[in-house]
C-alpha cells in the first residue's frame, strides 16, 4: 500500500476510550429513574442520535433527560456528569504526536456531541493538536452516511489511498474503504500501530 498523506481518527475507542454508565450513575444520584440506570443511554440511544447528528441542541438535551429520569440537577451539572466519561488510550495519543512530528496532517472524525466536545478540550490537551475535526452535531450527519464522508475529503483535500482512517466500529471502516480510503479496524492499540508500522508510519 502507498504511504498516506494524511491521517484520519476516530475518537471513541480509539484516541479515548469512554463509558456512558459513568455519566447514568451520576445523573442517578440526581434522578427519580427506575429499571438500570446503567443501561440508559442504550435503552434511549435514538434520544443521543438525535442529539449526536445535531438535530436538538445541548439543552433541549438535557431537558429531554430531566423529562425522561426526573433528574434535578442544573443544565451545568449535568453537562459536567455527561461529558465526564471519558479516559485516554495513551498509546494512541502518541502516535497521532509522532505522526504530528514527522509532517503528516491528522484529524478527528467522530459521532459525538457538543457536551462531551466541549469537556474533552478542557481535559485533554492533545485534542487542540489536529489539523481539524469534524463531528456528526456540526455536520447533521452520522458515519457510516456517505455525506459525512463527503465532508472529510473536502476539510482534509486527500481523497482515496491518501486518506488512512482508523476506526473501532467495522461498518464505518467498509465505508471508508469503499471510498478507497485505507483504512485499520482498532481492536487493539498495540495492534493498530503494528499495523501502522508495515505503512511505513511513525509508531
Amino acid at each position: 500500500m502507498a504511504l498516506p498523506k494524511t491521517i484520519v481518527f476516530d475518537l471513541g475507542k480509539v484516541l479515548l476510550d469512554f463509558d456512558y454508565s459513568i455519566a447514568a450513575r451520576r445523573i442517578a444520584a440526581k434522578a427519580r429513574f427506575e429499571g438500570d440506570i446503567s443501561q440508559f443511554f442504550t435503552a434511549h440511544s435514538e434520544l443521543l442520535v438525535r442529539y449526536e447528528t445535531g438535530l436538538i441542541s445541548s439543552f433541549e438535551f438535557y431537558k429531554s433527560i430531566c423529562r425522561v429520569t426526573g433528574f434535578s440537577g442544573s443544565f451545568e451539572e449535568f453537562g459536567g456528569y455527561f461529558g465526564d466519561i471519558f479516559t485516554e488510550i495513551s498509546p494512541m495519543v502518541n502516535f497521532q504526536s509522532k505522526l504530528r512530528r514527522s509532517g503528516f496532517p491528522t484529524f478527528i472524525f467522530s459521532n459525538t456531541n457538543e457536551l462531551a466536545v466541549d469537556h474533552i478540550r478542557r481535559a485533554f490537551p492533545f485534542f487542540e493538536n489536529f489539523d481539524g475535526f469534524i463531528f456528526s452535531y456540526e455536520h447533521h450527519s452520522m458515519k457510516p452516511a456517505p455525506k459525512i464522508y463527503e465532508v472529510v475529503e473536502g476539510q482534509t483535500g486527500r481523497t482515496g489511498s491518501e486518506i488512512l482512517y482508523l476506526d473501532d466500529r467495522l461498518e464505518n471502516i467498509d465505508a471508508g474503504r469503499a471510498r478507497g480510503w485505507q483504512v485499520l479496524l482498532q481492536e487493539s492499540p498495540e495492534q493498530s500501530l503494528a499495523q501502522a508500522a508495515t505503512l511505513g508510519l511513525p509508531t
